[in-house]
């Protein structure tokens, strides 16, 4: 993974309000996964066992990864706005599908046989389609690497595509196991265009430790970049992920206008890790995990 030039990480925190957005809406996801969602289910509305979904729509961008992967074109129906937006991992294949809003009567009248979501539609949504006698799979949270793989597993059995889940999961098993990463006692610090960092307990923290870094930010959950510490103290490099985003405006609010968090960028290597790696909780983590993992190869011992 080459680093990026100082001007184009600094070029891209000159305008924040997107990311912003993206970011709080990611924070908020995952809170709303850790409320709600659980394991990966089936609505009440139970298809056959033997029976494979053909008419399918996803609500949601997390859920439009699992059915855009998992799922032949001919077999979608529709999927969300934001398939083919850049922090879509897998929007190349959402260029030629139709698309559908998350509201009820859009997707009714579309007949679909299943309906996947994550957080499309709302809290009732689920609940709204079974009424209606449409199945309903949710994704699941994926909160570590274990979760990641159970979700996948889960989502591919509720697809009708046990065997590509199946292949997911060996193929990002075998990518793991190639690292074969040893922890350098290296320090990375994951920044945001919004300021925020995040600690033990979430998908980003797991994400340092499968490649081998152990992570700056000491408290759990997400919160504000630690702007006072980074006075006396640097990590090893930064993982800064959103900035690859350059289409919105200046957030005026945002820490990364600090010029403390600024510096940091400056003058530590820095590992850009997409959005569409990072946005939603899936397979596709392990991109960010080889990113951060060569890096931390190359920057040996410290």
């Amino acid at each position: 993974m080459s680093l990026v030039t100082t001007q184009q990480v600094l070029a891209s925190s000159s305008g924040l309000n997107y990311a912003s957005a993206m970011m709080r809406l990611t924070v908020l996801l995952g809170i709303f996964g850790l409320a709600t969602c659980g394991p990966s289910s089936l609505s009440s509305v139970e298809r056959s066992p033997h029976t494979v979904p053909k008419r399918i729509v996803s609500l949601d961008f997390c859920a439009d990864q699992y059915v855009l992967k998992m799922v032949d074109p001919e077999r979608i129906l529709a999927v969300s706005p934001d398939a083919d937006a850049n922090f879509s991992f897998m929007k190349e294949s959402a260029k030629d599908l139709k698309s559908v809003r998350s509201n009820a009567e859009d997707v009714l009248a579309l007949k679909p046989d299943l309906v996947v979501r994550s957080y499309g539609g709302g809290p009732n949504a689920a609940a709204f389609f079974e009424r209606a006698g449409i199945p309903v799979l949710n994704v699941g949270w994926a909160g570590d690497i274990d979760g990641i793989k159970r979700v996948t597993a889960e989502m591919a059995a509720g697809l009708g595509a046990a065997d590509v889940g199946a292949q997911i999961i060996e193929d990002f098993e075998a990518r793991l196991e190639r690292l074969e990463t040893k922890r350098k006692n290296n320090m990375a610090l994951y920044m945001t265009p919004s300021g925020t960092t995040t600690g033990e307990g979430s998908l980003v923290h797991e994400i340092l430790e499968a490649a081998g870094l152990e992570n700056f930010e000491e408290k759990p959950g997400w919160r504000t970049l630690p702007l006072e510490r980074l006075v006396y103290e640097q990590p090893n490099l930064i993982a800064a992920a959103f900035f690859d985003t350059n289409s919105f405006e200046r957030d005026s609010w945002s820490a990364m206008r600090h010029p403390v968090a600024r510096t940091q960028i400056s003058d530590l290597p820095t590992v850009v890790l997409s959005g569409s790696w990072m946005s939603c909780g899936g397979w596709f983590a392990i991109e960010a995990i080889e990113a951060l993992a060569g890096q931390n190869d190359k920057e040996g011992a410290l």
